[in-house]
């Protein structure tokens, strides 16, 4: 799955790069078979989901603000 000569580097998302990304519906695959979203929220190769970093009163992707819940 992934074309690193070596391993592919480690799940901290700096170093892997997209294989795909599927902008219309907000979501992109890394190599290391991880994929992010664009609300910066992330599924791990293992499944485990990664909540979202949100700054209170920063606009999402289409500007549209946080909803506190």
């Amino acid at each position: 799955m992934c074309s690193h000569r070596s391993s592919c580097p480690s799940a901290d998302r700096t170093g892997p790069h997209v294989v795909a990304a599927r902008p219309e519906q907000g979501w992109s695959l890394l190599c290391d078979g991880a994929i992010v979203f664009d609300d910066t929220g992330a599924l791990t190769p293992e499944g485990r989901a990664v909540a979202p970093r949100r700054t209170p009163g920063r606009p999402l992707p289409g500007g549209r603000l946080p909803v506190a819940v």
